[in-house]
């Protein structure tokens, strides 16, 4: 079928994946393991595989074999880095997080997966306006969108568009939460999408472990997009010892090697395995975790993890306020109604009058922000981290509380002290409870 070919002469060595290193030593009577074929010419290509002129060691005469696509680890391409920082004077960015900066410049595609808090989005931004890049898209949980566009104000005056709805317009930074990608990108209709018109230069992914269920319809249509993107940063603060499962497409979207192929990576590396489950079918358990140090040895190229406990430039404490957007009619109404008393009244009124007055507003606020503070704290958990969650309102809490159920621990001005003690135990001692849902006055002290 192919004797019209013409081969390319290609006389390198090339490095091959480990999985299929092992299937060459089963099927012939190899000594050791290869880690590189010779290549010197390339026969054929096709989907899958390539009809190889070569030889698997250097003692051996060159002959004829097929291997497959996935079994060649391609080389990376590494970019010079060289960065001004004294543009950033204002607000200049930490030691660990120029080390981050210049990592994310140097690959196109990489995975920043730095513990919460060492400031992932600062030094994204900052490596995003150092890589000359015109057009940015930036996918992150709906309750980020607002923080994301705070921080680059931080950095520069480019145009921002922040996607709500089914409203999308063009500009340098464009940020859309996950639940809304659907309305600007189809998988069917490629040719209307709006985002693929936008033709990105980089797409950021923040807490990207939202994608990690290849089964999932988000994941598939952000798959599809970042599959037409050249440049690709994905954020997540997720540790992949917890499940190597969850960072398999992760790895798959940077075009990390140990991705190429997904029953050797979940075979090495999730303790997979195939079961019956009736009817002749059998499914796959990868819920596990094995050879974990192999596997940071293999990503280390394209992913950044470091701990709080491994930086040494950080603050004490660092204090981070989320800005959200309010949409509530009710709180439209109960400020008309404070405002209509506050011009009839003299300027003797007292704040505590005030203050009782704008209570209910504050009520309003903190039922507005319950989803939100769900969300932030879902995704801390998913981190591995335990949350403390205080309000001054009990019907708030009390929503929080509910919504984690078994992982919370629950203390107001009605629990009792034997209680309030067992919950603060409870917290600090029990792998499983996450979340401690606290009145500020009942539990923000001792």
């Amino acid at each position: 079928n192919f004797h019209n070919k013409e081969p390319k002469v290609a006389k390198k060595w090339v490095e091959i994946d480990n999985y299929f290193a092992k299937k060459l030593v089963e099927s012939n009577p190899f000594i050791s393991e290869p880690d590189k074929i010779y290549v010197e010419k390339l026969l054929v290509e096709k989907d899958k595989s390539y009809h190889i002129w070569g030889k698997i060691f250097s003692g051996e005469t060159s002959h004829d074999f097929w291997v497959p696509k996935v079994a060649i680890i391609k080389e990376q391409k590494v970019n010079e880095v060289s960065v001004d920082y004294s543009k950033y004077s204002n607000r200049p960015p930490l030691s660990h997080q120029k080390e981050a900066i210049e990592k994310l410049l140097a690959y196109d595609k990489f995975i920043l997966a730095d513990d919460m808090g060492l400031g992932k989005t600062t030094s994204t931004i900052i490596a995003a306006l150092e890589s000359g890049v015109k057009k940015i898209l930036i996918i992150c949980p709906a309750s980020l969108k607002l923080n994301w566009e705070r921080e680059i104000k931080n950095y520069s005056d480019r145009p921002i568009y922040i996607c709500e709805g089914k409203k999308y317009e063009e500009a340098d930074f464009v940020i859309s939460n996950y639940d809304i990608i659907k309305n600007f990108h189809d998988t069917k209709e490629k040719k209307n999408s709006q985002i693929l018109k936008s033709n990105f230069d980089l797409v950021i992914i923040d807490e990207a472990h939202y994608i990690s269920n290849v089964q999932a319809q988000r994941t598939k249509l952000i798959n599809d997009i970042t599959d037409k993107v050249k440049k690709i940063w994905l954020l997540t603060g997720t540790p992949i010892t917890s499940r190597p499962i969850n960072y398999y497409n992760l790895l798959r979207i940077v075009d990390n090697p140990v991705a190429q192929n997904w029953m050797a990576y979940v075979i090495r590396y999730c303790e997979g395995y195939q079961f019956n489950v009736g009817g002749g079918r059998k499914i796959w358990n990868v819920q596990g975790a094995s050879n974990l140090e192999e596997l940071r040895d293999r990503i280390s190229r394209q992913v950044l993890r470091r701990l709080k406990t491994d930086v040494l430039d950080l603050p004490e404490k660092i204090i981070t306020p989320v800005y959200l957007r309010l949409y509530s009619k009710f709180y439209e109404e109960l400020m008309g109604e404070y405002y209509d008393w506050y011009n009839k009244q003299n300027e003797s009124n007292s704040i505590s009058v005030q203050f009782t007055k704008l209570t209910k507003v504050r009520q309003v606020i903190a039922e507005d922000k319950v989803p939100h503070t769900i969300e932030i704290a879902e995704n801390i958990i998913e981190q591995g981290k335990k949350v403390i969650i205080f309000s001054n309102f009990t019907e708030p809490l009390r929503k929080i509380y509910e919504h984690f159920g078994k992982k919370a621990v629950y203390l107001d001005g009605t629990t009792s002290k034997p209680a309030r003690q067992k919950a603060v135990d409870d917290f600090q001692e029990d792998e499983k409870i996450m979340v401690f849902c606290g009145n500020i006055k009942a539990a923000g002290v001792g």
